[in-house]
């Protein structure tokens, strides 16, 4: 399913809603379209006129709601929900209706909710956990309550993520009986967000051993909401978060090294993802040597252990292969670094991809060590960053850094020849 949103709030999203209909009436996506509606007759059928494949009709069942928002007895809501569930039937669209707080509604009342919007002609009944207050034992109860009391009807989880608990009560909802979960990619939604596609998706993957989708894309597809949105996401995101396969700590890094499975659910190949090992004080010996390692560096346990007790009294946040390579000259009086010129100033135009948030992109350059300025440009390039570096090889370096960094198209570097005062 697709929800598309409710076309009464704003002409453009009708618009967009339209236009969303079109590509499913012409091939171009799948998926049942769902336009959402208020229990009110006039939005009902200006949602029907687009002709989705269902109208999601949704009214707050819970006392709070009932008395502060509706100010209606919970006889007189059945009767509406009645109402417009067969008035929206009467437009030829399938019908979903939504339990708005049924979570904090009396069961034995939702179980009657669902019944009336049953008999008005709806298939589907969304249960909405409106304000996240659900566990997951709860959740599997009350699904598994409200499935034996109507069977022959489909049941979604709505679960929202106040407390954090969204994916764990989507995966126990599941468990007692739903059979479609409302999910947001990177959680958009009200408040703290709704069940996020990327964690569910994985979850489930790796509880019930099925593949609801391709993993691989998550982290295109998480890069391209938070562009749209304009909503970067936490680095420590699970799943497609930048931390999410980073691994820390010396004992974690020493583990992983010895078999990823010590510290990862999955290998992050799953998820279209790959593994990446910070350097700072918590590194172990493994992980130095590691990193050495892929520098094409040898050294022996004496200098290893010379460099770990270095890296160790260092307070930076995180260590790059050069600042590494210069302990290890001041250790061992070798040089590992080509000699290059002195202090060079450039700037360096950056091109985001499309699908990328340009602004996250020019907060993680910012933050480069190096950098001493960002802006934000028009016209071929998206970003400008002005560098400076103590000489080319640490230009090049700084380069290196803002090319991987997550959504960086291309670049161009111009070196400053001369400056005026």
């Amino acid at each position: 399913m697709i929800e598309v949103g409710d076309p009464n709030v704003a002409p453009d999203i009708r618009s967009a809603i339209a236009k969303i209909v079109a590509m499913k009436r012409d091939g171009e996506i799948a998926g049942e379209i769902v336009a959402h509606s208020r229990s009110v007759k006039a939005d009902i059928e200006n949602a029907a006129s687009l002709e989705p494949d269902r109208v999601a009709i949704f009214y707050g069942v819970s006392d709070v709601h009932l008395k502060h928002k509706h100010r209606k007895s919970r006889e007189e809501a059945l009767s509406i929900i009645a109402e417009h569930v067969e008035f929206a039937r009467s437009h030829g669209v399938r019908v979903r209706f939504t339990a708005e707080d049924a979570t904090r509604a009396d069961p034995d009342y939702l179980i009657q909710v669902v019944k009336t919007a049953r008999d008005a002609g709806a298939d589907r009944v969304s249960i909405a956990d409106t304000v996240g207050i659900l566990t997951p034992e709860r959740a599997r109860r009350l699904f598994a309550e409200v499935k034996e009391a109507v069977p022959d009807v489909g049941l979604d989880i709505h679960a929202h993520n106040d407390l954090g608990m969204a994916v764990a009560n989507s995966l126990a909802a599941v468990e007692g009986g739903a059979d479609v979960v409302h999910t947001t990619v990177n959680g958009l939604g009200e408040r703290a967000g709704i069940t996020p596609l990327q964690t569910f998706a994985a979850a489930y993957y790796y509880h019930k051993g099925v593949k609801l989708i391709d993993l691989t894309k998550l982290p295109y597809l998480a890069s391209l909401v938070e562009a749209a949105s304009g909503v970067a996401q936490m680095p420590t995101f699970p799943v497609t978060g930048d931390n999410a396969f980073t691994h820390k700590a010396g004992v974690h890094q020493a583990g992983v090294l010895a078999s990823p499975e010590t510290y990862e659910p999955f290998p992050p190949e799953v998820v279209g993802r790959t593994r990446d090992f910070s350097l700072d004080k918590y590194s172990g010996r493994k992980a130095v040597a590691h990193r050495l390692e892929r520098l094409g560096v040898k050294v022996d346990e004496e200098v290893l252990g010379k460099l770990v007790e270095e890296l160790k009294s260092t307070n930076a946040r995180r260590l790059r292969d050069e600042d590494l390579l210069e302990m290890l000259e001041k250790i061992t009086g070798m040089r590992y670094r080509a000699q290059v010129n002195k202090h060079i100033e450039a700037y360096v135009w950056v091109k985001v991809d499309e699908n990328v948030y340009t602004t996250s992109v020019a907060r993680r350059i910012m933050a480069i060590r190096g950098v001493t300025g960002v802006g934000e440009v028009t016209g071929e390039f998206d970003i400008v960053a002005k560098i400076s570096a103590e000489n080319a090889e640490e230009l090049n370096r700084i380069i290196e850094e803002v090319r991987a960094v997550k959504g960086v198209k291309s670049t161009l570097t111009n070196i400053i020849l001369k400056q005026l005062s």
